[in-house]
């Protein structure tokens, strides 16, 4: 399976890549506005791979190039570019059958820590879904992994991810592909519909991370 993460070159993006390139088979090509940014941070996750002894290839593109032959498209991008982005992927007829993951999340910070603040669509997710084309199935998955944690290959996850989709076997597909990575435990929690609640979970970690001494990289375990 080919697998694009835009904004491969951004915290989450870079998390993904790497345990994508170290714990699966599958092509992990990194895509960026800017090319030479792209290739750039190939390199570097090549490199910290090679350190782990563990010797992958990582392609690398621009975000509409990256896509075009992608069996699978992540969306490794801040909340407010979203929309952009799709909108020039439509544009540039390279978004279609794919499947469409993203892990993006609406927040707004205060002095008391960070706040659930979603689009009025109800979720990211579900504007990811209005903005795709039908052809495209949306999935949410990965909001609620630490990003520093997911990027240290030394770092043992212990972590669940939820996956939200409204066709089925795609979010199976997606949550076996979850589970290819080590210390990652995927489940689902339905469909789109239910993408609110599973978005929301992202700001009260970071807060408990922020107010908790040691507890930095904290994850979600469910039992």
């Amino acid at each position: 399976m080919r697998i694009a993460i835009l904004g491969g070159t951004g915290d989450i993006g870079e998390g993904l890549a790497l345990r994508l390139a170290a714990d699966t088979s599958h092509t992990v090509v990194v895509g960026s506005r800017n090319e030479s940014k792209a290739a750039d941070s190939a390199d570097s996750y090549e490199s910290r791979l090679t350190n782990h002894d563990i010797e992958r290839a990582i392609e690398y593109a621009d975000n509409t190039t990256a896509t075009i032959d992608a069996d699978v498209v992540v969306l490794a991008i801040p909340p407010h570019h979203v929309s952009d982005v799709i909108n020039t992927l439509v544009e540039q007829e390279v978004l279609a059958d794919q499947v469409l993951i993203t892990p993006a999340v609406g927040m707004r910070g205060d002095g008391a820590g960070l706040h659930y603040d979603p689009p009025s669509t109800g979720s990211i997710t579900e504007l990811v879904a209005k903005r795709a084309p039908d052809s495209t199935t949306v999935v949410g998955a990965f909001h609620n992994l630490a990003a520093d944690r997911l990027a240290d290959l030394d770092a043992d996850l212990g972590v669940d991810t939820l996956v939200v989709a409204d066709d089925e076997e795609v979010r199976q597909r997606v949550i076996d592909l979850g589970n290819e990575l080590t210390g990652i435990r995927a489940l689902s929690a339905g469909p789109l519909a239910n993408a609110t609640e599973v978005e929301s979970v992202t700001p009260l970690v970071i807060n408990i991370a922020r107010y908790n001494d040691g507890m930095h990289d904290v994850g979600v375990k469910f039992s």
